[in-house]
């Protein structure tokens, strides 16, 4: 593992023991939908993404969409980290009258979309990665989005538009960590085989470890050299990772953890 990647790891467990803290104090839900895709977050905020805080509304600024809302707490985390939001905004999450909503705010600085209802997320990515290529512009877009809501038929429809208008400066990465609220992804409506449907529909289609920084790196890069297709990252993760008690426990896409497991958590992450 190199100096970036100590880093990124080191990043990744203060990004989901502040998630944690925050399901924990505001009792709220969706924490194992968080950590499955923290290491993307990670990523992304560390290394990729081309913002600054002191200019949150800079024209040519990368644009990141969660488009999965429910897992707010790992970009409200990351967010932190980059000096959009400070601790005290932090400790305000789910408070009446806090810009840190349950679900995703563009009222926030370094949030692009609400995205509260599933499935929007990718056409918004097109809809900003259109004008963007329009007026000539650099910047790219990012849409992070989750396996569950693949279901939705206006995924599907963004599916189709991206490539038609060769949207190469558009990266969708898939959190696809097999579970959805009420039960297990292939089980409720199996949206088998991913990649394959995305390299029908004319995307650049890339399946990795979604834990893996080097394959994420790798897929990051293969993106950005891309000339005339939008590009499809299919992230495998596991919900709940990094918690060994949480992973691949679909309790925890609602349960918040009690300050014990907060405990628990910590040490197991070796964050104090």
């Amino acid at each position: 593992m190199n100096k970036r990647e100590k880093e990124i790891l080191l990043l990744s467990k203060k990004l989901r023991i502040k998630a944690i803290e925050m399901s924990h104090k505001a009792k709220a839900a969706h924490l194992a939908s968080s950590l499955s895709c923290i290491d993307i977050v990670a990523v992304l905020f560390h290394s990729v993404l081309n913002i600054n805080s002191k200019r949150p509304k800079w024209k040519n600024r990368d644009r990141f969409i969660l488009s999965k809302g429910h897992a707010a707490t790992a970009l409200y985390a990351a967010l932190e980290y980059k000096g959009f939001l400070n601790e005290k905004d932090i400790k305000s999450y789910t408070s009446n009258g806090s810009l840190l909503e349950e679900h995703p705010s563009p009222n926030l600085n370094g949030v692009e979309a609400a995205t509260g209802s599933l499935g929007h997320g990718l056409s918004i990515g097109c809809g900003i990665s259109l004008y963007s290529k329009i007026l000539n512009k650099s910047f790219k877009t990012y849409v992070l989005m989750s396996d569950g809501e693949c279901n939705e038929g206006a995924v599907w429809e963004a599916a189709l538009f991206a490539p038609a208008k060769k949207l190469s400066n558009l990266c969708a990465i898939v959190d696809f960590n097999k579970w959805q609220a009420t039960g297990k992804s292939k089980e409720t409506m199996s949206i088998f085989p991913l990649k394959e449907k995305f390299v029908e529909f004319g995307w650049n289609a890339i399946e990795i470890n979604g834990h893996d920084y080097k394959q994420i790196f790798k897929a990051i890069n293969n993106f950005l050299k891309q000339k005339n297709k939008p590009t499809i990252v299919i992230a495998n993760t596991i919900k709940g990772k990094g918690i060994s008690f949480m992973e691949n426990d679909n309790n925890w896409h609602y349960r918040s953890p009690t300050h014990e497991e907060v405990i628990l958590a910590r040490k197991e992450l070796g964050i104090f």
